[in-house]
């Protein structure tokens, strides 16, 4: 074990510290002003220190600055009993490797001080070079579910088939629909999605189809529908199963003869437009149910592409997560990593919500490693902290708001963005923090 710098102006609790760290194994300087911390940190670079905050004329995060000059990759721990929002913040802006509130239990402590360690080490399994470069257009996956995907597309793009891509919610089912789009002879011209599970039936029509002034109340104006902007491109019916039984003649007349006739108009005129649609339901049952028109379930199952859940291919987490840690990376312009225990716990894991639950644990994860290292530990309480539970313990009561205050510092207050990155609802978020005593 390597060796540390404790900066604390209590005596009785530096002593009581420096003790249980000696103990544990770590070589142990301590000093109780920050001038002395100061000296220490310009003679030699050490690669851990815990500080308290609030010290003499100077703080903490003067240390913090201080260590992370000497050296870039030291882990600063801070501690503290009155700290505020505010203060968590700017530690973590300045590069804080995390943030202990007294009084504290020692194994916290030790806890925290053995992931800053292993966030030092090298790690041999962190290679982003498993992830070429690749367009948002396209899905990531090697294995054999993902490679019979593939050549479905590659079969199914160059053709103007209508194609209905069925897969659980979070599958990637639009990133179907664009890579068949972007493959296809159709790729210069427009490629229009559209939800139809977000549409008001009343509306729906109006929107694919256009809408003369005065047709409604409310159309003060002409207007094109999507089929029409979409002329010689690309039209994806997102949620189909979600259409108003009543409207689905229309479609389906739509789907053979290719004639758009906007509401309130007498007249019909041709375009040339291909159709994808998705569905995460059973259009079959659907069918059964007389909940859906059998003609229309004919139209549109022209060409069948199923999407397995991640859950069926868990070989392809190593390259999901490593692209979207790459993504992440960039984007906030950290250096985090992940372990290869992290990488098993996330494939032992069902995922209910696939790809898009993974890529947006990515995003909290790599936020919350900052420049430290995603450990099994970190994975195992996201997980935890984004399940139903029937009682929640005071364990991950604990963490959840870990978690809250991290994101927060590390968006800078910015709850829209920090409730996007934990996937919650913003309102969710604000109650949350009443609840913390942090509204």
């Amino acid at each position: 074990m390597g060796s540390l710098l404790l900066v604390e102006d209590d005596s009785s609790l530096r002593g009581t510290l420096s003790t249980f760290l000696e103990l544990e194994g770590y070589a142990v300087e301590a000093v109780a002003t920050t001038d002395e911390a100061l000296d220490r940190l310009g003679s030699g670079a050490f690669p851990i220190v815990v500080s308290d905050i609030y010290l003499d004329r100077r703080t903490g995060l003067d240390v913090l600055n201080a260590a992370r000059a000497s050296n870039p990759s030291c882990a600063v721990i801070l501690m503290t009993g009155r700290g505020s929002m505010e203060t968590v913040m700017q530690a973590t802006r300045d590069g804080a490797f995390d943030y202990i509130a007294k009084p504290f239990d020692l194994d916290r402590l030790l806890e925290i001080v053995k992931r800053a360690e292993a966030s030092l080490k090298p790690a041999e399994e962190d290679d982003e070079s498993l992830v070429e470069d690749l367009p948002e257009t396209e899905m990531i996956g090697s294995s054999q579910a993902m490679v019979l995907l593939y050549q479905l597309v590659a079969k199914v793009a160059p053709t103007d088939a209508t194609v209905l891509i069925e897969g659980e919610t979070g599958t990637g089912k639009e990133m179907v629909a664009r890579m068949i789009h972007s493959h296809s002879p159709r790729t210069a011209h427009p490629y229009l999605p559209v939800d139809c599970a977000a549409i008001a039936p009343s509306l729906l029509e109006s929107e694919l189809f256009g809408a003369m002034k005065g047709a409604y109340t409310g159309a003060d104006r002409d207007r094109t529908g999507v089929f029409e902007a979409a002329h010689k491109g690309t039209v994806f019916l997102d949620e189909i199963g979600e259409i108003d039984h009543g409207f689905q003649l229309r479609l389906l007349r739509f789907l053979q003869e290719r004639q758009v006739r906007p509401l309130g108009s007498n007249k019909s005129h041709q375009v040339d437009v291909r159709v994808l649609c998705a569905t995460n339901k059973d259009i079959a049952q659907l069918v059964e149910e007389e909940k859906f028109r059998e003609d229309l379930w004919f139209r549109i199952n022209v060409f069948r592409i199923s999407i397995p859940p991640l859950r069926e291919r868990s070989g392809d987490i190593l390259l999901l997560a490593h692209h979207f840690l790459k993504k992440y990376n960039s984007r906030y312009n950290l250096n985090a990593r992940i372990s290869e225990g992290a990488i098993k716990q996330m494939e032992s894991y069902t995922w209910p919500g696939n790809v898009r639950q993974l890529q947006h644990m990515m995003e909290r994860l790599t936020i919350l490693a900052a420049n430290g290292r995603i450990d099994e530990t970190a994975v195992r309480a996201a997980i935890e902290a984004t399940e139903p539970r029937d009682s929640a313990s005071e364990t991950l009561a604990d963490a959840e708001a870990e978690q809250i205050r991290r994101v927060l510092a590390a968006t800078s207050g910015n709850k829209s963005r920090a409730a996007r990155i934990l996937g919650i609802e913003r309102k969710t978020l604000y109650r949350k923090l009443e609840k913390m005593g942090l509204a």
